[in-house]
């Protein structure tokens, strides 16, 4: 066993510089570019100008690893990490952000280094060693490397675990990508067989929503325990469990008074549900039910949208959820920038929405169906490939 500093050091600092007014800055990483399971997110990295002269040395290498020193949320602790394998000597980190670099590789190997800090991190580790300060939680980062214990088993097992812990997280990075592709597969999809829903494109009919709907529903507000429920017991869906577009029954609040529990505010199968109240980029996202366990209740922030036969739902969903579309949605919310965003039933209503043949919605709604379970297949492996993650971290680092 040894301390985190007597492997790293301390955590070296990072760089920000100024605007990139030439394009031809450097290219910076930020808490942005974390992701939650330690891999480096480059699809949004910004370009610094940064002049110093002696920064040769904060220039990323295969084996860094980078932790957040201020970020997270009352519901994410600060101190995630990330591993850095790609192009040395181009990369540089942003000053919310430290990086530490293994000094002797001989006595530990980077990979490993990067599974127990990750490890630490989930059970906690970090929380003992964060403070919070004008909304943003900042890591007591020296305190930290100079407490955190790395255990230190010869160099060939770290290895060995390291090789262990890249074939599972490559399972799971396997299973995310296919699920992400099967995502744009469905809204491809939609697009080849109804074409860009604002312009009409296709030259469909048009009407407004409330006229393909028999009713909208609205949840209810009950006073909640902070936890889930067990077993069957009634509960109310979080905000969470739609707002993605997914429906997750697992995002729910136990009722503190069972007994107030409303059969009419029940989410059933084959449920179209839809978020009035959000953050301005997620207002109105939609979330269709395949199937749903019994006596989970919607919240006051989301609606039921009962379509009638003419419309159907699995169609509406996907166009109330996509890209293309989501202007139309944003324009009817209520708030501002800075606020949470409404849409009330009136305005939801009036919301024009292009109406392709019945049979051509039924059409997509069957490839929708038939795509879904293929997800349901890969969420399988990816479940067991997560708790299969955990256990052999927990075996390994205790």
């Amino acid at each position: 066993m040894a301390k985190l500093i007597e492997i790293t050091g301390k955590a070296i600092s990072g760089e920000w510089g100024n605007d990139d007014e030439t394009g031809n800055g450097i290219p910076v990483l930020r808490t942005t570019n974390f992701t939650n399971t330690g891999i480096i997110n480059f699809s949004n990295v910004v370009t610094r100008d940064i002049q110093k002269k002696s920064i040769s040395d904060k220039f990323l290498r295969n084996g860094d690893i980078i932790i957040e020193k201020s970020g997270g949320s009352d519901t994410q602790p600060v101190g995630r990490v990330i591993f850095f394998e790609a192009e040395e000597n181009k990369y540089l980190f942003n000053n919310f952000t430290g990086l530490l670099r293994v000094i002797d590789q001989s006595i530990c190997f980077p990979k490993f280094l990067f599974y127990v800090l990750f490890y630490n991190y989930q059970r906690g580790g970090t929380i003992p060693f964060q403070n919070k300060t004008t909304g943003l939680h900042n890591l007591k980062t020296d305190d930290y490397v100079k407490s955190c214990d790395i255990p230190l088993p010869p160099l060939e097992t770290q290895r060995q675990i390291a090789a262990n812990l890249d074939k599972v997280t490559h399972t799971i990075d396997l299973c995310n990508a296919i699920l992400e592709k099967l995502d744009l597969l469905v809204k491809s999809r939609f697009v080849e067989m109804f074409g860009e829903p604002i312009s009409n494109s296709m030259g469909w009919e048009c009407c407004e929503l409330g006229a393909c709907l028999k009713s909208i529903d609205n949840g209810k507000s009950y006073v909640c325990d902070n936890d889930c429920r067990t077993g069957d017991n009634p509960a109310i869906l979080k905000l969470s469990a739609v707002t993605y577009g997914i429906y997750k029954p697992d995002e729910n609040k136990a009722m503190i008074d069972e007994d107030l529990f409303d059969e009419s505010a029940e989410v059933k199968d084959n449920d179209l549900l839809f978020t009035r109240k959000n953050t301005p980029e997620l207002v109105g996202m939609s979330a269709y039910v395949f199937s749903t366990p019994q006596k989970l209740m919607m919240p006051d922030l989301i609606f039921r949208l009962n379509a009638k036969a003419s419309c159907n739902k699995i169609y509406l969903w996907q166009l109330i959820n996509h890209d293309l579309f989501r202007p139309c949605i944003q324009n009817i919310a209520n708030g501002s920038a800075k606020s949470m965003s409404n849409i009330s039933k009136e305005r939801l209503s009036k919301l024009t929405i292009p109406v392709p043949p019945l049979a051509l919605q039924h059409q997509f709604a069957a490839f929708v169906e038939q795509t879904d379970k293929s997800k349901w297949a890969i969420k399988q492996v990816l479940e067991k490939a997560e708790t299969l993650k955990k256990a052999l971290m927990q075996a390994y680092f205790g």
